[in-house]
């Protein structure tokens, strides 16, 4: 594994923390706005850290849809694969000018795609979580 596709794969994992951290709060004390970005940003940092894996080059973008075409374009197994409107989250869910709270059924949802697509990217580049674990431990 190359430093680059670990270095995204730690900084995935940061987001994936703070949304545990959040989702075993009470339901009522959930950021579900942050969650929901969060979640976002964990599986467009494990989308870049695939498509960084094999040396395929994107454009700066939070449109997980777009990247998930470009790791489809190497592997089909991609179009399968389920980020629902996840993309939403980059910037909707951050700011007061398009002020939107999501719910706490939108935020597990959120929860639910970003563990599904970690096992799915992992899984394809043949990597335990508890490796990731341990690197960010250095």
């Amino acid at each position: 594994m190359n430093e680059e596709t670990r270095n995204w794969l730690i900084k995935a994992f940061e987001d994936f923390t703070v949304v545990i951290h959040e989702m075993k709060l009470p339901k009522d004390e959930i950021t579900t706005s942050m969650v929901c970005f969060h979640c976002q940003q964990f599986v467009e940092k494990l989308l870049k850290a695939y498509l960084v894996f094999y040396g395929i080059e994107f454009p700066r973008t939070h449109n997980l849809e777009f990247l998930k075409e470009l790791c489809a374009r190497h592997d089909e197994d991609f179009k399968t694969l389920h980020v629902g409107d996840l993309s939403r989250y980059a910037v909707e869910a951050r700011y007061p000018e398009e002020f939107y709270i999501p719910s706490v059924e939108e935020a597990e949802e959120c929860f639910k795609i970003a563990e599904a697509v970690k096992d799915f990217i992992l899984r394809k580049l043949r990597i335990k979580e508890e490796e990731i674990k341990r690197w960010r431990k250095k």
